[in-house]
């Protein structure tokens, strides 16, 4: 389920390197830590994310649950958090996709990405509210009369059931492998390459999906792949 236009070409000011080869329109990735990670805060993780969860959830009040990842990334309906119904009313309505609007939506699930990977023991570094650290997430912004359809937000969700019923399956096998990784970290210092890549391909399945039903940012129809 394709736009029949082009593929945007990356911009500057989109927050995509220019140059940079899409195998889809968001791009989701983490730096491996290479490197003998902190087993004290790994140890003690459920324990200090509860600041920043605490920050976030004053920014997402009033939305629904995400779970992508298995961390809480919540879509919202309205003026806070994640912005959805206002996009496709937007689209449907003046086939439109406000820049502000799309700049928030861009900087808060960046935010919300480097929790979730702080919380599967991916990064030890505390997560910045506006410094990328070490969780890269991109998607460009639509020109939403030529590249985006004025109708496809309203079914969109119900598109993308089938990757629901595949990421809840993948989502229990992610939090599965973020417990191995932890007694992995606490022994050794490492996180095992392998758990590593496998939830990183599980949050980039998630975002794609939000990207394609909850963002609206295209109709290109996200592939049943953890591969970038």
């Amino acid at each position: 389920m394709e736009s029949s236009g082009p593929i945007p070409t990356p911009r500057p000011d989109d927050g995509v390197p220019p140059g940079g080869g899409y195998g889809y329109p968001l791009t989701f990735s983490v730096d491996y830590p290479d490197r003998s990670l902190n087993r004290l805060t790994t140890a003690l993780r459920i324990f200090t994310i509860i600041p920043i969860a605490i920050l976030v959830g004053t920014i997402e009040g009033g939305s629904f649950w995400s779970s992508t990842g298995g961390s809480g990334v919540r879509y919202a309906g309205g003026g806070v958090g994640i912005l959805v119904f206002p996009v496709l009313l937007m689209l449907l309505f003046r086939r439109k996709y406000p820049r502000w609007w799309y700049d928030w939506n861009l900087q808060l699930t960046r935010f919300t990405n480097r929790i979730a990977v702080y919380f599967a023991l991916m990064d030890d570094h505390y997560p910045s509210t506006d410094e990328e650290q070490a969780v890269h997430l991109n998607f460009p912004y639509p020109d939403a009369e030529r590249e985006l359809s004025q109708g496809l937000p309203l079914v969109k969700w119900l598109l993308a059931i089938p990757h629901y019923i595949v990421l809840f399956f993948l989502t229990i096998g992610a939090l599965f492998a973020a417990v191995c990784a932890w007694f992995a970290i606490l022994f050794t210092g490492r996180y095992p390459r392998s758990l590593f890549d496998f939830i990183e391909g599980v949050f980039r399945w998630h975002n794609r999906v939000a990207a394609y039903a909850l963002l609206l940012i295209t109709d290109r129809y996200p592939p049943f792949s953890l591969q970038p």
